[in-house]
């Protein structure tokens, strides 16, 4: 088990030895050993002690607080990195237009592949209209080949949203009717779908940056997003060529029906959340996606790593991508 999911209000977390042991209403209900975590998600009115805080940081055990009933993130950091150098290479290519341009291509390039493989993937279904997904396979294919002809990061940010919004008139195409999917919105999420998404993207979020500090990269200063205040820029680019490990596990959770339209409530701002009793089982097949989405951020972060470094003594990143 590498992470530990605690969604139950009032419980209280106490460091035990080599352990973290759960109290509710006074009484001992249970214990986590701390040696094969890497990650905690915390979501309601949890009870930390500073010194459990304190061991987690120690063990490089991040702490992930999912506030409010919108489940905004919150991260507790472990102990960074000792390799301060990468993050001095890392705002060096920031600063360069050339070197920022072609590791947004190459991040743009991830997504949209990663977008035309999970459309084919669709396509080989049994599905009675395909009219949205080969249009959607046709685009984004075009698009790969515009690619390295962008001049500089707005046009290529504006091919990364035109491939986004074909790929999501795909997506409502193979989402059964009861999710409600007529297309992405956010904050708030309007729909089951739209608040699945919104969900698997936040923790997306948190892994991304979780990995980023851990491979001694500045979550905030990144390429294909512009700085913004409060912003993790670097978190959000890494993260972009993931997320259809995250369509993909909530289109699996309402084809199957493991998560229903009456397992989420609606707002009087038409906000759509999703219940405790499904949140239970959305957590409970979460690790999976979750897994192969570390797994990736791992590999990228470490090709970065030797990207950066080699690219950031010399002028440009072009010939390390």
């Amino acid at each position: 088990m590498s992470s530990l999911y605690v969604d139950k209000r009032g419980v209280e977390m106490r460091l035990d030895s080599d352990a973290i042991a759960f109290f509710d209403e006074g009484g001992r209900i249970g214990t986590v050993p701390t040696g094969p975590l890497e990650r905690i998600y915390l979501r309601g009115d949890v009870v930390l002690s500073s010194g459990l805080l304190g061991q987690l940081g120690k063990l490089g055990i991040g702490v992930i607080i999912l506030s409010g009933r919108r489940a905004e993130p919150t991260l507790f950091l472990p102990r960074s990195h000792n390799d301060a150098l990468i993050r001095v290479a890392q705002t060096k290519l920031h600063l360069d237009p050339i070197s920022k341009l072609t590791l947004s291509q190459w991040l743009v390039r991830g997504k949209i592949k990663a977008q035309l493989k999970q459309t084919e993937d669709w396509l080989s279904f049994r599905i009675s209209d395909k009219s949205a997904l080969i249009q959607t396979k046709d685009m984004l294919t075009r698009l790969l080949l515009q690619i390295p002809h962008k001049p500089d990061c707005d046009s290529l940010r504006g091919l990364e949203g035109a491939g986004a919004a074909q790929y999501f008139k795909a997506y409502a195409s193979i989402l059964p009717e009861s999710a409600g999917f007529r297309g992405r919105n956010r904050r708030p999420p309007k729909d089951p779908a739209n608040a699945l998404l919104s969900l698997s993207y936040t923790l997306l979020m948190a892994e991304a940056g979780l990995a980023a500090h851990g491979h001694g990269f500045d979550p905030a200063i990144g390429f294909m997003h512009e700085l913004d205040f409060a912003r993790p820029s670097f978190a959000c680019d890494i993260a972009e060529p993931l997320r259809p490990i995250m369509d993909r596990f909530v289109w699996k959770l309402l084809s199957d029906q493991t998560i229903r339209a009456r397992d989420f409530s609606y707002e009087k701002d038409g906000a759509c959340l999703l219940m405790k009793a499904g949140r239970e089982r959305y957590y409970a097949k979460i690790e999976e996606p979750l897994v192969e989405t570390r797994q990736r951020l791992n590999a990228m972060l470490s090709a970065l790593r030797v990207m950066i470094r080699e690219a950031a003594s010399v002028e440009t990143l072009s010939d390390h991508i």
